[in-house]
């Protein structure tokens, strides 16, 4: 059996430490230039090198993406990230232009180098072709079924790696690839500036009946035509092993850390209990369906996995996420009275209910005993975003561990 990676996402250096320290394997960001996610906060050369010491700390990789599709005018300046690179050292670096691939094996050449997605990466014959030209991973496109993944690996170099997406949105594009945002909009996707035109919803209009919009429906169901459902492969780890999978890739750079800490934590358990016992992987089932559902998500399916997605797959009625859960905060250290610190991210009050997420699987709920400002003045509430505060929960808290609110009625966003 190949040794498993959980391969995590992360658009801030906070996230990267809760990524890391809620279960991954290795985590993949993205510089301030020529990443596919140009609106995440991304990384400073400043914070992508604390976050790969943070992570090497730990034994988790840091991959760093410069996956965009380049236009001429951003060779030059893809050699000036890459000569800039040199000092950070990331474990790899995940690229889709063989333009940019030519200007990393230049000048990086000692780098581990993977293949986006965004390559079009859909048979064996392309996968030996990175291979032949010093690619260590490839990276699946999303089109295709687990059969074919199989047949992929059967037909590569042994110390070839093969990652696949199993967890996160899904858009509506081919290998990632989409123009929607460029055509309408004249932001280009491809270049990290995506506009989610597909999460947008749509009417018909009669060219000789301008202004006059007629609704579109699809099975009666809605307008959200191209809105799909996340991805969500937690009940099918077995079959993703068995097809040779190296990194189980979750999607998610724009993500909030609770996100993160949520879907890292339920993978992480979920592939440690397969690879020691079918059997308890299978027992704790409800368990992670339960957790995975905790997170924002827009309702699940199994996308191109074991065959064509039908209409089942898209949502028709809305483009909002479904959220159970409030993030408040990362515990920080401790001052000097014994008190917690945290960054507030959502208000919270004192005599109330929360949780705290650990990255062992414990939830456990406590009380809110007090909060107490960085002028030591003690509140009844935090109104303000991303406050400073000290706080007593009632408890012995670690660092890192996360605070939500359970919503008595689900939240969309």
């Amino acid at each position: 059996m190949r040794k498993t990676e959980l391969l995590v996402p992360a658009g801030s250096l906070e996230v990267l430490k809760i990524a890391v320290i809620y279960g991954a394997d290795a985590v993949y960001i993205g510089g301030e230039v020529f990443g596919l996610r140009a609106k995440a906060k991304n990384f400073s050369l400043e914070d992508m090198k604390e976050g790969i010491e943070f992570a090497h700390a730990h034994n988790v990789k840091v991959y760093v993406t410069a996956n965009i599709l380049a236009h001429n005018y951003d060779l030059d300046g893809v050699r000036e990230y890459f000569n800039e690179l040199k000092d950070v050292r990331p474990d790899a670096l995940i690229i889709s232009d063989p333009g940019i691939f030519t200007i990393a094996r230049e000048m990086l050449p000692d780098m581990e180098i993977h293949i986006s997605t965004q390559a079009n990466n859909t048979n064996y014959g392309t996968y030996n072709f990175w291979y032949k030209l010093g690619a260590k991973r490839v990276v699946t496109a999303r089109e295709l079924s687990l059969a074919e993944i199989k047949e992929i690996r059967e037909n590569i170099p042994d110390d070839m790696e093969i990652e696949t997406f199993i967890h996160g949105a899904m858009c509506i594009s081919y290998s990632g690839r989409c123009l929607l945002s460029n055509f309408m909009v004249g932001r280009d996707a491809n270049r990290g500036e995506c506009t989610h035109p597909c999460r947008w919803k749509y009417s018909l209009m009669e060219e000789k009946r301008p202004g006059e919009y007629f609704p579109v429906y699809e099975n009666e169901r809605g307008t959200y035509i191209f809105n799909s459902k996340d991805l969500c492969m937690i009940e099918h780890l077995p079959d993703l092993i068995e097809a040779g999978i190296d990194s189980f890739k979750i999607e998610g750079r724009m993500k909030t850390a609770l996100y993160v800490a949520t879907v890292a934590r339920t993978y992480r358990k979920a592939i440690d209990d397969y690879m020691e016992s079918p059997d308890k992987y299978k027992e704790n089932m409800p368990w992670y369906l339960d957790q995975i559902s905790d997170c924002t998500y827009r309702q699940f399916t199994t996308g191109f996995f074991y065959n064509k997605p039908s209409e089942d797959a898209q949502i028709y009625t809305s483009n909002t996420y479904l959220r159970d859960y409030t993030f408040l905060g990362i515990v920080g250290d401790t001052d000097e009275n014994g008190l917690y610190r945290i960054e507030q991210k959502n208000k919270f009050s004192v005599g109330e209910v929360i949780e705290v997420m650990k990255p062992s699987g414990d939830n456990i709920e406590v009380t809110v005993k007090r909060i107490v400002n960085d002028d030591g003045e003690d509140m009844e509430s935090c109104p303000h975003p991303l406050q400073s505060l000290h706080i007593d929960l009632g408890m012995s808290l670690e660092k890192y561990d996360v605070l939500r609110r359970k919503e008595d009625d689900r939240l969309e966003e």
